[in-house]
């Protein structure tokens, strides 16, 4: 969340674009509701972007080879702890164009959350992560609302630090502070809860 945030407030256009869609698919008069999801594809991508570029966990679980076999020319005895590190995957220029920018489009027309095996951030197959489903819609709702609900700024002109901080899970270097207030059209809908 912390990422997805930083990264919409140092591009605001993004913001704009989400809030767009949200207008036109769920109006001002409630707010979005889990079923709502799935008609946001703008979301998505957001979500499907900030993964790629900041997946909670930059290594994948680590395995074990069950048999002897070749990957990319390399022996792989049976038994050796293998690590896919998912970051080094999402940021590979022979998969993603641009890999370092920013950039919610390049998953339009996606069907579902996943972008064949250049997109893995809960890993894949039968040992992916459990919580991927729960993880997608609790960060897919909450973004949601905060993009709906709220005008966000920067709080100053320079632009949010995304320095990773060394960690199993990625954290930010320096925690994220910004503005945010009530948007117009929603301050009716606001004031009833």
């Amino acid at each position: 969340m912390e990422w997805a945030l930083s990264l919409l407030l140092n591009n605001p256009h993004v913001i704009k674009k989400a809030q767009n869609e949200i207008d036109i698919h769920v109006g001002n008069n409630r707010l979005i509701k889990e079923s709502d999801i799935s008609d946001l594809p703008y979301l998505r991508c957001i979500l499907n972007e900030t993964l790629r570029l900041y997946p909670a966990a930059p290594l994948l679980t680590p395995r074990s080879s069950s048999k002897d076999c070749v990957v990319g020319g390399y022996h792989i005895p049976s038994g050796t702890m293998l690590l896919v590190n998912q970051w080094a995957i999402h940021h590979d220029p022979n998969l993603w164009t641009d890999p370092n920018r920013f950039n919610p489009e390049r998953f339009e027309g996606l069907e579902g959350w996943r972008d064949g095996f250049k997109l893995m951030p809960f890993g894949s197959g039968r040992r992916n992560c459990p919580g991927e489903g729960l993880a997608l819609r609790v960060v897919g709702l909450t973004l949601g609302l905060l993009i709906q609900c709220f005008d966000w700024e920067r709080i100053s002109e320079d632009m949010i630090d995304m320095t990773e901080a060394p960690g199993l899970t990625m954290p930010k270097l320096k925690p994220l502070v910004a503005k945010c207030r009530p948007r117009v059209l929603m301050q009716n809908l606001l004031l009833q809860l």
